[in-house]
């Protein structure tokens, strides 16, 4: 996927749409940061006191004054500190968990054409690597930055009180400091972005290894994958290597300028104790409020660092939530009948998948299916029978013509409404990593148990159900994986049938079954014949006979339609399919 390289920190702003429910845990949280800071500045103070007045003779009544003083602003700063760091902690954790929700709510709406040009790898790296980076800067990175930034400008005015003279000096001295963060830090950033898009690859590798890993195994394939996966870690690895060297470089000459301004100002100080223009006390001061100075900006180099990768991890994430879905519902939205009658009009449609701009897998294609009417849908391989139902489904927009359901085009009303309309049982079976229970309640969130037993019944796969380990209740595995390809799609058959819509699509859903579980599905899907709307792609000439009318499809046209009989005395493409059973 191609993106412009960051250049600046700008992406992190668009998070400020996730902080705003927040606003009023930032304020109590900076009021908890402001009065930690406040403890800890008067620290400093405190301890002057106590090396100036609390180690002489003259003063011993009051030394006990100046360890309790200091003893409660150490319990204060404790306390505030703790309070501030588990609120800007839980805002952090809660607007990464937003926007990771944000993010993927918005990929799971996206169009097929989106997920044929990108990867599901790196889709997944962006929810996972990316929101990892980002938490860590929202959570205790920008806790650590908060403090520190508070901390240095604090340190930075009671610097100057208590040492006009020496605070000039650190202030000449600063650039150093902050010179290198500011040159390092832009490589740092474009090194991290590349660190994730190389991680994005190897996750891409991986996904599409282990979801085809009976294949892979199937093939002997484990060393080639397992050297392309190799391949990937170790771009992986050489490119966080250099951005861990450029880290490093960064790191060690914060450290040294900081320190080294530090160890020149205390030297100058060490003179003014002795000429006696600077008592031990404030030296001493001076000396805490620099040490608080040097590691608070410290710190905010090492966050400089990590903000710099997450401004990369930030914009990848926006990219995916501000990308737009070709497939869309109007804003001015026509309404459908509220009671689905399954009556379908296809007029003068013609399509070609955006990946194949120049091959038109429909053409001119029309037909109309009256309610309750059940249509099968015939013809060779590449003949456009699924491309019809993924339009159907409006999983893309066909580049001319019109589907109309009960009399409104699909493209003029709401696209959630569409689809409840109609029920689907995909060639492919798809199952969910749950219980058999839950795999068909997916057709209607809200049925009740008895309503998806039904459903299971009807469609001939309760008898395998209850012999699971516990029923409806047993856990499918990934994909289904404990179930043949049979009980697969007879529990997708279930699904569709506890949905309940006024038009099914059936795409080769009995082609898994063997003949006397086919019989039994197909009893249960005649009787859904009668109140529904039906349209059957089918490999088995049992169940084309028994549809109202064939369509046979070839290069995407309509070559005939008719019933059985008909079409066979026709001769021509149904007749040789026929004698093939090769649809």
């Amino acid at each position: 996927m191609d993106r412009p390289k960051a250049t600046s920190l700008k992406p992190l702003r668009l998070a400020i749409p996730f902080l705003c429910p927040y606003v009023l845990r930032l304020v109590i949280a900076f009021i908890f940061l402001t009065l930690a800071s406040i403890s800890m500045l008067a620290m400093p103070v405190a301890i002057r006191y106590v090396i100036d007045f609390g180690f002489s003779n003259a003063n011993v009544n009051s030394i006990n004054k100046y360890f309790i003083a200091l003893l409660v602003l150490a319990i204060f700063f404790a306390i505030f500190a703790s309070l501030r760091y588990y609120l800007v902690m839980w805002i952090g954790e809660r607007v990464v968990a937003d926007i990771r929700y944000s993010v993927y709510k918005h990929i799971i709406k996206m169009s097929p054409t989106f997920f044929e040009v990108t990867r599901t790898g790196e889709v997944l790296s962006r929810l996972t690597t990316d929101t990892v980076l980002v938490q860590t800067v929202f959570g205790a990175g920008i806790s650590i930055a908060l403090r520190s930034l508070f901390s240095v400008i604090g340190c930075l005015i009671m610097l100057f009180v208590t040492s006009p003279q020496l605070t000039l000096i650190i202030l000449v001295l600063i650039p150093i400091v902050v010179v290198p963060v500011l040159l390092y830090g832009r490589k740092v950033r474009k090194l991290s972005r590349a660190n994730q898009d190389r991680i994005a690859d190897s996750s891409s590798i991986a996904s599409e290894s282990l979801y085809a890993v009976h294949l892979v195994q199937a093939f002997t394939l484990e060393n080639f994958f397992g050297e392309r996966f190799s391949q990937s870690v170790e771009e992986t690895f050489k490119t966080a290597r250099q951005r861990l060297k450029i880290s490093s470089l960064l790191s060690g000459t914060i450290i040294l300028t900081t320190f080294g301004t530090m160890i020149i100002v205390l030297w100058i100080g060490a003179y003014a104790v002795v000429d006696g223009t600077m008592s031990p006390g404030t030296l001493g001061q001076f000396l805490l409020y620099a040490t608080f100075l040097g590691g608070s900006t410290t710190s905010l180099g090492e966050v400089w660092n990590d903000i710099q990768r997450a401004a990369g991890a930030m914009e990848r994430l926006m990219e995916l939530l501000h990308m737009q879905s070709d497939i869309i519902s109007p804003q001015n939205i026509v309404v459908l009948p509220r009671e689905g009658q399954g009556h379908l009009q296809i007029k003068d449609v013609c399509f070609n998948y955006p990946s194949r701009p120049k091959t038109e897998s429909l053409k001119q294609f029309n037909l109309e299916i009256k309610p309750g009417e059940t249509i099968a849908i015939v013809g060779p391989s590449g003949a456009g029978k699924s491309t019809l139902f993924q339009l159907l489904l409006r999983f893309y927009d066909p580049q001319s013509g019109q589907i109309l359901i009960d009399g409104v085009d699909i493209k003029k009303t709401n696209l959630e409404v569409v689809r409840q309309r109609i029920s689907l049982v995909p060639q492919s079976t798809v199952l969910f990593a749950t219980t058999a229970m839950e795999n068909i309640r997916y057709g209607k969130f809200m049925a009740t148990d008895e309503e998806v037993i039904n459903a299971a019944h009807a469609a001939n796969a309760d008898e395998f159900i209850e012999k699971l380990p516990e029923a409806y209740q047993s856990f499918l595995g990934e994909k289904g994986v404990r179930l043949s390809g049979g009980q697969q799609q007879r529990i997708a058959i279930a699904r569709a049938i506890l949905k309940n819509s006024p038009i099914i699509l059936l795409d080769e859903a009995t082609s898994a079954l063997d003949s006397e579980s086919e019989k039994l599905v197909q009893a249960a899907l005649n009787q859904l014949m009668q109140d529904h709307t039906m349209l059957v792609i089918a490999h088995r000439l049992s169940t084309v006979i028994k549809a109202d009318r064939i369509v046979v499809m070839d290069e995407g046209k309509i070559v005939d339609i008719g019933q059985h009989q008909e079409l066979m005395q026709k001769g021509g493409i149904y007749k040789r399919l026929a004698e093939l059973q090769s649809w």
